[in-house]
């Protein structure tokens, strides 16, 4: 009898340490999140929406999941093309397919015009929607007017069109001084070239606004399709109006032979602003590294930020063979905010976490994360700013991508910015060609 009890107690033991490895296996079972991932997927600005939001997805699954009232969820991401570079109507139709997939929340899209026509889709259907990546004040302006329709919409990143301005202005103003002081240029002479679209223009405006009249003189404006393949003719003639800086605004692939034309005419400018395509490595390679000492605004570089910033910075580029475009960090940093947001609110319905989400106060790669509260007239906005987002701003230097701003300076009355100046960042540098 004691035998047969022994044997049998090892036959329970057994069995149960059997079941315990295959929930192991499967700790999540059948409890999942899901969170469609949309962007223009055939261009830098969808790809790294996507690299930062598989990653941070790959982190949170390995580290445990979301908890929800103790239980183990999984991530599952949707992932959907919006080709809205191309056609704002494939955009809005991302938009239902992947809410029709039955997704918990939205995150990604880049381009101004289509966001404010996903909106609409979010608000009928009441989907979280956090964009990492539109940046127009227009898109925030709706809450303030309709606050119940349009609450559902966070912008995660970039820096609304005035936050992008004054950010661009500091590193425009750092430029026009560099001009000055090494070229004894008083004023120095500007060339804008600008894609034609809502952010760029209201971009450009709000820099210029931002910079005293007298320290530059505008020689001329230059207005290109976001998609030209070829923009020879617009750059001899801007060679021609001999500036000293060109300060440039664009997001489509256009930035491709902006930056490789000026390198090519070797225009004796500094070519300086936003421009997304050059926010990635295949930007040297697509210009034949004619982008070289050209500058850029963007979200972060590898430098301390926080102490987030370079193991993220580094796992993008281990993974992916590229450094991260604004949009990775931006949409890695939702995907948190998100886990962060369900965990507090210990839900997945969609008024709690909203509620939830509006009490963000969270340290992410590209600093701290918080949004402008309803009543403000940019509700669910990204606050932008000295200790909080700043971005930053970085030049090519021989196939390398080196962080300038901020410099410890400060400029424009911001004194905010005097001393800040993150570990690793390097002074900015003249292309020699401007020099000589």
């Amino acid at each position: 009898m004691k035998i047969f009890m022994h044997k049998k107690t090892h036959f329970l033991m057994a069995t149960g340490l059997i079941l315990l490895l295959l929930l192991g296996s499967n700790a999540f079972g059948d409890q999942t999140i899901k969170i469609g991932i949309i962007g223009p997927m055939k261009f830098v600005h969808g790809e790294h929406i996507w690299f930062g939001g598989s990653l941070a997805a790959d982190e949170i699954n390995g580290a445990g999941g979301v908890i929800i009232k103790g239980n183990k969820y999984k991530i599952e991401l949707v992932k959907a093309d919006t080709n809205e570079i191309l056609s704002l109507t494939d955009a809005v139709r991302a938009m239902e397919r992947v809410i029709t997939d039955k997704v918990n929340f939205v995150v990604g899209a880049h381009y101004s015009e289509a966001v404010l026509g996903m909106q609409e889709t979010m608000a009928d259907n009441k989907v979280l929607f956090l964009c990492p990546g539109s940046s127009h004040v227009a898109i925030c302006e709706r809450l303030a007017k309709d606050y119940d329709r349009y609450k559902y919409f966070f912008r995660v990143g970039p820096p609304n069109t005035h936050f992008a301005g004054l950010a661009l202005a500091h590193v425009f103003m750092m430029h026009i001084e560099d001009v000055s002081k090494k070229l004894g240029v008083k004023r120095p002479k500007v060339a804008l070239v600008y894609e034609k679209g809502l952010w760029a223009e209201e971009n450009v405006a709000n820099t210029l606004k931002a910079i005293p009249e007298e320290s530059i003189e505008i020689v001329g404006k230059w207005a290109i399709s976001r998609t030209a393949s070829d923009v020879m003719a617009e750059m001899t003639a801007i060679k021609a109006a001999a500036p000293h800086i060109i300060l440039n605004a664009v997001s489509g692939p256009a930035g491709v032979p902006v930056s490789k034309s000026w390198g090519e005419l070797r225009v004796p400018a500094m070519l300086c602003g936003i421009n997304i395509s050059s926010m990635s490595l295949v930007h040297w390679q697509a210009t034949n590294g004619f982008c070289n000492y050209q500058s850029n605004v963007t979200s972060i570089g590898r430098v301390e930020i926080t102490e987030k910033t370079i193991p993220f910075y580094d796992k993008i580029v281990a993974r992916t063979k590229d450094i991260p475009a604004y949009t990775a960090a931006n949409t890695y940093d939702a995907i948190y905010l998100l886990k962060e947001a369900i965990e507090r609110a210990n839900s997945l319905e969609t008024e709690a976490v909203l509620t939830s989400l509006e009490k963000t106060d969270y340290r992410g790669v590209m600093g701290r994360i918080k949004f402008f509260p309803k009543g403000h007239k940019w509700p669910h906005d990204l606050i932008c700013g000295p200790g909080y987002v700043t971005w930053v701003g970085t030049q090519w230097r021989d196939g390398k991508i080196e962080t300038v701003w901020p410099d410890g300076q400060a400029r424009l009355g911001e004194e905010g910015y005097k001393g800040l100046k993150y570990k690793g960042t390097v002074d900015l540098v003249l292309p020699p060609w401007v020099v000589k």
